[in-house]
């Protein structure tokens, strides 16, 4: 008889019980999330942002990428410097093998599809829908046509699930560039050189998008080194790893707000690729190869042709953007073989552009110094002696022409030098942040230098006309948007 009430008494409870559960879970059921676990699984979010790039007259190109993920893994590491008069910080006790799901920043991508609405002037047109898929790291590159020169486009990019169940959306815009005839004041700006673990706002990633928004610039030109492969925190070694460096950059809240309505063009340098100096015959990072870095760089840096490229601003502005890397000599070639950084091709493009420009300034974006002076040790740019007989030729051909520029990246330092043999003018941005500079010591002021400043920030440039003159400024400011000097120029 005990044994008897005693199973009564269980099933009673187990039937209360399980009521209980069937009225709990019900609801959830019919919003299709059974055990209110993991409430964002069905649903797409943009952890990543977007960025609207390659912008022309008439053309851009919006990147994306799609998350079940509504925000990046939080900051778990502490960081600290590797030396105590270094700038450098890294992440302590970082475990370089635990999965990548788990890392600082980390950003899981999925599958689903995008598309962009954009109006301009009362006109709203609609993209495709683009699907996001593992192959590409579930990126997906968005190609407009068909825009009005100089015009604001208020941008509507939607994500949808597979099954259509789930959408969500993220706001923007951006501005297309001036006609070449269009006589208008231009605003951009551009920096160079950020590693993850050098960031310089807990929240917000760095203070330098949030220095450069204030000023509203039509554009931003990055200049390579956007993240650092050979650096740990983790080490990329292997191709996700290396996805996972862009997810966690692109995921700071400062970058996304910036992309929000700034376009930006890219440029990239040996970090970005593989490792420090990459050449054609570099040694792969652990299993991360070469190939696997290019593969990389185009899943996040949409280009409509070829990775060098030219756009046009109005009147008064043309930028010129130069690939580094892919065409460059092998660094084991017989001795007094010419060394070329450019490549033949790339070169013949460059002068058959400048000469047929009409531009009233125009500036040569370089991942890599022209003028320098750099570091006597460093052996893989056009300020080096390694590639001096084609730097000569370069600082020649562009000293011969009127209102050039260069806008150079690599260096982790701003300065002004102007080259003693040719009066060639070059500006370097620094880097993103203080922690990221270095490499030259502030008492090393060579008769280059008309500034020189061992500290990050970046460089604004405006072009315009004065009394119906056109004028250059450039100025350096540092990572809160105080100004560091200026220098303005007058064609």
């Amino acid at each position: 008889m005990k044994v008897s009430k005693r199973r009564s008494f269980l099933g009673k409870f187990s039937f209360l019980l399980f009521s209980f559960f069937v009225g709990k879970v019900k609801p959830l059921i019919a919003k299709g999330n059974p055990f209110g676990f993991n409430k964002s699984k069905g649903k797409l979010y943009f952890p990543n942002g977007f960025k609207v790039t390659e912008v022309s007259a008439t053309e851009a190109i919006v990147w994306t990428r799609l998350s079940h993920s509504e925000k990046s893994k939080p900051i778990t590491h502490k960081k600290a410097k590797t030396k105590p008069k270094a700038n450098n910080y890294y992440p302590v006790d970082f475990d370089e093998n635990q999965p990548v799901k788990n890392m600082d920043g980390a950003i899981a991508g999925a599958k689903g599809k995008v598309r962009i609405k954009y109006k301009t002037m009362g006109e709203t047109l609609i993209s495709d829908w683009y699907e996001t898929d593992s192959i590409d790291d579930f990126t997906a590159q968005i190609p407009l046509s068909k825009l009005k020169a100089g015009e604001r486009y208020s941008i509507e990019l939607e994500a949808m699930s597979e099954d259509g169940s789930d959408k969500s959306t993220v706001p923007g815009s951006f501005k297309t560039a001036y006609d070449a005839e269009e006589v208008k004041p231009v605003n951009l700006t551009t920096s160079t050189c950020q590693y993850f673990w050098n960031y310089d706002d807990a929240k917000r990633g760095f203070q330098t998008y949030d220095a450069m928004a204030k000023l509203k610039p039509d554009f931003f030109v990055h200049t390579g080194d956007y993240v650092y492969y050979d650096r740990i925190g983790p080490l990329a070694t292997d191709l996700e790893k290396a996805r996972h460096k862009w997810h966690a950059m692109d995921g700071w809240p400062s970058l996304k707000d910036f992309y929000q309505n700034v376009p930006i063009y890219m440029l990239k340098d040996d970090h970005d690729l593989l490792k420090d100096d990459v050449y054609p015959d570099s040694d792969p990072l652990g299993d991360f190869t070469l190939e696997n870095g290019l593969k990389v760089w185009r899943e996040n840096v949409p280009l409509k042709d070829k990775p060098y490229r030219t756009f046009r601003w109005g009147k008064d502005l043309q930028i010129w953007l130069v690939e580094g890397r892919e065409y460059r000599s092998p660094k084991e070639i017989p001795e007094g073989s010419p060394r070329t950084i450019w490549g033949e091709e790339q070169k013949n493009w460059f002068i058959d552009t400048i000469e047929s420009s009409d531009a009233t300034f125009k500036i040569l974006f370089s991942p890599t110094p022209v003028v320098g002076p750099d570091r006597e040790k460093k052996r893989d740019n056009h300020a080096n002696k390694l590639f001096e007989e084609e730097g000569n030729w370069l600082r020649g051909f562009l000293s011969g022409k009127k209102s050039v520029f260069v806008v150079n990246g690599d260096r982790h330092w701003q300065y002004f030098s102007i080259d003693d043999a040719t009066g060639l003018r070059e500006f370097g941005a620094g880097p993103v942040s203080d922690a990221q500079s270095g490499g030259w010591s502030q008492e090393d002021k060579r008769p280059e230098h008309q500034f020189l400043r061992v500290k990050g920030g970046f460089l604004g440039i405006k072009v315009f006309r004065e009394a119906g003159k056109p004028k250059i400024d450039f100025t350096h400011y540092d990572v809160k948007g105080n100004v560091m000097n200026q220098e303005e120029f007058e064609n």
